[in-house]
């Protein structure tokens, strides 16, 4: 699946140029994005680059061009289906370029803002360019602070010449992006196949509870004895602690990482529950049988219904703690292919 990139920002701060410098097109080049000195982009346009296989960049038109407000914007420019953002930016970082940074922080987006015409503040002003390297990279940090944004990636380079300044590191920094967004999407997609299959067994296994066949499956000698039920149940969906073990070392972390975040891991206090329960439902049991002896199958049915929910609110902790670590199983695993 195509990684997305929409490239975005105010007419005339060379978004066009910016997408043909990265892609290392000149501007007369068939393929390359329509550039000029009015508002060439009137409507989103798709460009792809053999430096950078499986990925679309997305040329959007200026923020002002709709002349709607930045929700209508945000919505009319499908800002949802983006993986990543990068803002463009020259002359003056404004309130526009705030609020819409502000805006794709909210969405959970991955941004960057981007300087693209250097070569003109060089030119155009007496400071020395390391002066003026610093003061623009002040001005768009003071300006994401003042609004609470936290501070993005920031590329300060000449679309004219894309070998200079930060255009290598923008690069590098976009492939490594690349490669982490292309892991979470399939660490998404893995999870939710195994989402499934975990409430399938959920399903399946409830049936099973509902018509007794249970406990051939899982091997539970005594289905009212909660705490082997639990073992079962993890063993099961193999969240048990040998497991949870094994996971641990095979990705350097400590077990403790894993059990510490689950609910249902804390056998002790489930037996506990267990022989409470069991010490209330055998006082219970014995006025229940007394009070329904004559009439047996209503009793049947009330002690059958209890533990069916019994077992299914047991069944559903499990099941929830196994989502929560396999969630956490994968993005370790994508953290650790990252270091290395």
């Amino acid at each position: 699946m195509p990684v997305s990139i929409a490239v975005t920002g105010e007419s005339g701060n060379g978004m066009s140029s910016f997408i043909n410098a990265l892609r290392r097109l000149k501007h007369e080049d068939e393929d390359s994005a329509p550039i000029g000195v009015v508002k060439t982009t009137q409507t989103r346009g798709s460009y792809s680059s053999s430096h950078f296989p499986s990925v679309v960049l997305w040329d959007l038109p200026g923020m002002e061009t709709t002349a709607q407000s930045l929700e209508n914007y945000l919505n009319e420019m499908q800002f949802s289906q983006y993986d990543l953002v990068i803002i463009i930016a020259s002359e003056q970082f404004s309130m526009n370029h705030v609020k819409l940074a502000k805006a794709i922080e909210g969405m959970g987006k991955r941004f960057y803002v981007v300087w693209t015409k250097l070569d003109r503040d060089f030119s155009t002003s007496a400071l020395l360019n390391e002066k003026i390297l610093q003061n623009i990279q002040e001005n768009i940090k003071e300006n994401l602070q003042n609004e609470g944004v936290k501070e993005p990636p920031t590329f300060l380079v000449s679309n004219f010449d894309p070998s200079l300044h930060d255009f290598p590191k923008l690069r590098n920094t976009l492939r490594i992006d690349i490669s982490k967004i292309r892991c979470h999407s399939a660490q998404k997609i893995i999870f939710s196949i195994c989402e499934n299959i975990i409430n399938e067994s959920v399903t399946s296994l409830l049936n099973k509870i509902d018509t007794g066949g249970f406990q051939d499956v899982l091997s539970i000698q005594d289905p009212n004895n909660l705490g082997d039920c639990l073992k079962s149940y993890r063993f099961f969906f193999g969240v048990d602690d040998k497991s949870l073990n094994q996971v641990a070392q095979s990705i350097g972390k400590s077990v403790e990482e894993y059990t510490n975040i689950v609910k249902s891991q804390d056998a002790q206090t489930y037996h506990q529950e267990s022989s409470t329960l069991s010490w209330i439902g055998n006082i219970t049991g014995f006025y229940l049988c007394t009070g329904l002896s004559y009439i047996p199958y209503y009793g049947n049915s009330a002690a059958k219904y209890l533990n069916y929910m019994e077992q299914r609110r047991l069944l559903e902790s499990v099941a929830k703690d196994t989502k929560t670590i396999l969630r956490k199983v994968l993005e370790d695993f994508i953290n650790l292919d990252e270091v290395h």
